[in-house]
């Protein structure tokens, strides 16, 4: 979880049973968006986001076509935080990112 995204949501997906491991946590807290989007890598984790700044990284590493484990982006303004956990919101769905 990149330190952008509430503690609520980092709470409510853990009452859920869903592993997550916080930027804080990890130590990783005051990484550039690229050298946090590195470690997420190296821990075999999707990093969480609400930063836009993030994406901005993310679509960079994609133009270069470079790995990187992947990005979940919420917008701070139109999801809220029961949406970002609810697991029903999920269940039966397939989402497709734009790649490339």
């Amino acid at each position: 979880m990149d330190v952008h995204v509430p503690r609520a949501v980092t709470v409510a997906l853990r009452l859920r049973g869903i592993d997550v491991l916080t930027a804080q946590e990890d130590g990783s807290a005051e990484l550039d968006d690229g050298s946090l989007l590195e470690r997420a890598a190296e821990l075999g984790r999707i990093l969480v986001s609400q930063d836009v700044d993030l994406l901005r990284e993310g679509r960079r590493l994609l133009t270069e076509q470079r790995e990187f484990s992947g990005i979940v982006y919420a917008h701070q303004l139109r999801i809220t935080i029961g949406q970002i956990v609810s697991r029903e919101e999920w269940q039966g769905r397939i989402e497709f990112l734009p790649i490339g």
